[in-house]
């Protein structure tokens, strides 16, 4: 089994709280716009992440992550991007990997909108985090935290972390 922490654009400010929150995950996945490399440095000491890379991102932060990310956690395939549409509305991009990768669980970011959803036309968990940076039109900051256990997803819990203010 492994215990995931979701998060998505920070926008160069980490809440001290998601440390708090992600203490008992194995991995941090960060779903892209992180803003600055100090942010995915001070991730990447308190736990094993994995991140891709957003459209605010820079050169620097850009060449330590990649716009997809395929890989395996238990028996589930997870694709993730910082930009992918919405369910059925993919990003051409996405769209295309989607043809060719059918992940079980796609995670992205960049709305500011929480979403976990199943999308039934690629048969796959959607997950979009929403946002826990201050920047944004968001109200509240969200991370996500769930378990991944054989083939199971389980455990998701969504966790406001305050007004973005």
């Amino acid at each position: 089994m492994k215990r995931i922490g979701l998060l998505s654009d920070t926008h160069s400010f980490l809440d001290p709280k998601i440390i708090k929150y992600f203490a008992d995950v194995d991995e941090i996945w960060h779903a892209g716009d992180i803003g600055s490399i100090e942010v995915l440095d001070e991730l990447r000491k308190f736990k094993p992440t994995k991140a891709v890379f957003g459209n605010i991102d820079d050169a620097t932060i850009r060449t330590e992550t990649t716009e997809f990310l395929s890989f395996i956690v238990e028996d589930r395939k997870v694709l993730m991007t910082h930009i992918a549409g919405k369910p059925g509305k993919y990003s051409r991009p996405l769209y295309e990997r989607l043809q060719h990768e059918n992940p079980d669980i796609l995670v992205c970011g960049h709305s500011h909108i929480l979403l976990v959803q199943n999308d039934k036309i690629h048969n796959m968990l959607w997950i979009n985090p929403g946002a826990c940076g201050i920047k944004g039109f968001h109200q509240v900051k969200t991370i996500v935290k769930f378990e991944i256990e054989g083939a199971r997803v389980q455990n998701m819990q969504v966790i406001e972390i305050g007004r973005r203010i």
